[in-house]
């Protein structure tokens, strides 16, 4: 119960929680949208951004779902965003993340609602993104977190494993067990 939770040497207690905010982008499992269209919900995430740059950012995170769209960009998604699926919600709420442009992305199972192919094209474009910035991810798909840097593995709330993927797995410990009851290869 001791410690800190440091960004860029500086203990979060000592920072504005402005500037906290400012620099992280938060897309959880329930993706929040507005009642407005497609690119009014990606520019949210920084409201001067140029068309370009939203159409970037939606490429990057939501593929080509949205060019299928009957409006496109102008489509609205309806209180919630009812009019979209849970994967297509993730995906402008990922996108939305990705044009803020934050020094820290948390992704609390922000993928846990896309099937199998539409993970991999967002696994791809994170990927990309995640050079430069901190990325912490939240998964119970260990599919969502094979590549990470680490991979900590929390059981009742402490940490019981740390490392690499394929260190976890040469540990054979509880990741290890857990990859065994998902359908992933390694």
């Amino acid at each position: 119960t001791a410690g800190a939770v440091r960004i860029d040497g500086a203990d979060v207690r000592a920072v504005t929680l402005a500037s906290l905010r400012e620099a992280i982008a938060y897309v959880s499992q329930d993706a929040l949208l507005f009642d407005d269209t497609i690119a009014a919900n990606i520019r949210m995430g920084r409201p001067g951004a140029t068309d370009a740059e939203v159409q970037a950012a939606a490429e990057a995170a939501a593929g080509g779902f949205i060019a299928e769209l009957p409006d496109g960009f102008a489509t609205r998604v309806g209180p919630g965003g009812q009019r979209l699926s849970g994967g297509q919600r993730q995906r402008v709420a990922l996108a939305r993340a990705l044009l803020r442009d934050p020094r820290i992305l948390l992704l609390d199972e922000a993928t846990s609602a896309l099937d199998a192919e539409s993970e991999a094209a967002v696994q791809a474009a994170l990927a990309r993104l995640r050079t430069g910035r901190t990325t912490i991810v939240v998964a119970h798909r260990l599919s969502t977190v094979r590549d990470a840097d680490l991979i900590v593995v929390l059981a009742d709330g402490r940490v019981v494993e740390q490392g690499a993927h394929a260190s976890l797995l040469a540990e054979g410990g509880l990741y290890a067990r857990l990859l065994g009851t998902q359908t992933l290869t390694s």
